[in-house]
């Protein structure tokens, strides 16, 4: 069984953080999101109804977004050994 079967994610522009609805997603504030590492982006992700601030935006599995984030060419790749 995948991990977080019914969790779904989200990427936003930076900019877009003021329209975050905390209340809609697991994230609680900003200071919870993480940003990719140029600062122009970052996700949210929730388990429910996709929030009506995210209409129209592309969605991720877990799984997806896992392998988002562990590209080491992309954006969000943070090298864990340093």
């Amino acid at each position: 069984m995948p991990s977080y079967p019914n969790r779904k994610y989200v990427i936003v522009e930076a900019a877009e953080v003021e329209g975050i609805d905390f209340n809609e997603v697991i994230e609680n504030s900003v200071d919870s999101l993480r940003f990719s590492k140029d600062g122009e982006y970052t996700f949210v992700k929730f388990e429910q109804e996709t929030p009506s601030f995210l209409n129209g935006k592309d969605e991720y599995t877990h799984y997806e977004m896992t392998s988002i984030l562990k590209n080491k060419n992309g954006i969000w790749f943070i090298d864990e050994e340093l």
